[in-house]
């Protein structure tokens, strides 16, 4: 490693960073070719954004000509506790992790800004920090440094962190030797693909996101497809499974980073409680967290759906509740959250009750599509 590598590294490490990798500002042809290829099969679903601009995503000198190289920073949010373990409480929500704490993304920019300020003035090198603020390729990008390399289920898998890095980026005009990169070490291993709950991956290595459940629960705006709404289960803001599986977590370390330490009360919320947040105790319980960003119709929508996974039938009563919701995203599924939970007399009565004053149409579809042999008998 060079000198100029050591101290970027040094510094990034003392400023909280958890892993460092050097690349240079290019990508490798066959990551752009995959992008392109997810990008056409419209793979990408309601994420527009990816699609936008996807000429700068093809290489960090794309988006900025004046790139040279590229330090690609990790930071490690591994937690103590087993990600899956409360896939098995029906009445409580799962949350993935990376979601039960402060939002990563002001962390690191923080400190990215830090040590771009940092290379500046030692180096005199102009510099520019990204954090999914970006038309970035952040796991492509990460995959060519000496950081790890992206799995079967496309995520970057570290030897020394397993699943949970976050990643950022300092592009800069100074021009610094490349890592040579991970090996690629998953072998015949296909836990991450088998483990997923909606057959997200085509085939090893492609992810057709409006499939995944992380997509679903957080990017997708709409209603979601009935044929995922139970393979959803209790999973109400992203999905572990993939990354929670991988054998190289053996190696993981648990975060120590106060900045992004956990929230003992997202751990497992009840979903009664969370059905019933209004906007203001929505954005109170989840301040400065990614899920805050969702809005709070969206996620009762998540939160609907698993109420409707957990056969709970006293969790009917908060469900009749949002049959007077102001948001049809809302009073839909719990209309489905019914036809899951309560007997088919009690529903069509409701039914008969709620549906002649609906003005909504998706949800006037799904009063009709809950046919009375659908609800438990």
């Amino acid at each position: 490693m060079s000198g100029t590598n050591q101290a970027i590294r040094d510094q990034a490490l003392a400023l909280g960073f958890d892993a460092v990798g050097f690349a240079p500002a290019t990508l490798d042809p066959s990551a752009k070719a995959r992008f392109r290829a997810f990008l056409a099969a419209g793979k990408h679903g309601d994420m527009g954004w990816l699609a936008d601009k996807a000429d700068r995503r093809d290489a960090p000198n794309a988006l900025w000509p004046a790139a040279r190289s590229v330090v690609v920073v990790g930071q490690n949010y591994g937690a103590a506790d087993d990600p899956l373990a409360t896939l098995s409480e029906r009445g409580r929500a799962t949350l993935s992790v990376y979601a039960r704490r402060r939002d990563y993304h002001d962390v690191m920019k923080r400190r990215l800004k830090a040590l771009g300020r940092w290379m500046h003035e030692r180096y005199r090198c102009e510099v520019k920090v990204f954090v999914d603020t970006a038309p970035v390729l952040e796991k492509p990008l990460a995959a060519r440094t000496a950081l790890g390399w992206q799995g079967k289920h496309t995520n970057l898998v570290s030897r020394e962190f397993g699943s949970w890095l976050f990643l950022g980026e300092v592009y800069t005009t100074l021009d610094i030797p490349a890592d040579l990169p991970a090996l690629d070490t998953c072998g015949t291993c296909q836990r991450c693909l088998d483990v997923c709950p909606t057959a997200a991956f085509p085939a090893p290595y492609q992810l057709d996101a409006t499939r995944c459940i992380s997509y679903l629960t957080i990017e997708h705006k709409g209603h979601i497809a009935r044929e995922f709404r139970r393979p959803m289960g209790n999973r109400i803001y992203g999905c572990d499974d993939c990354l929670a599986v991988c054998p190289w977590n053996r190696f993981a370390r648990v975060s120590q980073d106060s900045a992004l330490a956990l929230r003992p009360e997202l751990a497992a919320p009840p979903l009664d409680r969370l059905a019933r947040l209004d906007d203001a105790a929505f954005r109170t319980l989840f301040a400065g967290t990614p899920i805050k960003r969702l809005g709070r119709d969206r996620f009762l929508r998540n939160v609907l759906i698993a109420i409707g996974n957990s056969g709970d039938g006293a969790l009917a009563a908060v469900a009749r509740e949002r049959l007077e919701d102001g948001s049809p995203l809302v009073r839909a599924m719990a209309v489905w959250a019914l036809a899951e939970l309560v007997n088919r007399q009690d529903f069509a009565a409701l039914r008969a009750r709620h549906l002649p004053g609906e003005g909504d149409p998706d949800v006037q579809a799904e009063w009709r599509a809950a046919q009375p042999d659908d609800a438990v008998a």
